[in-house]
């Protein structure tokens, strides 16, 4: 699985658990910064 599948799971667990919208878009901004320096890596490279 990679980061960006990975996000698009946990940020609908959010979503349902009622999380706020502007929390999950602090948490997107904060995934997108991870995903510029990472890349689109596998889970299993991440040490």
């Amino acid at each position: 699985m990679q980061l960006s599948e990975l996000w698009r799971l946990y940020e609908a667990d959010k979503r349902i658990q009622g999380f706020s919208t502007r929390t999950l878009r602090a948490y997107a901004l904060q995934h997108k910064m991870l995903m510029q320096e990472l890349g689109n890596i596998y889970i299993a490279e991440v040490s």
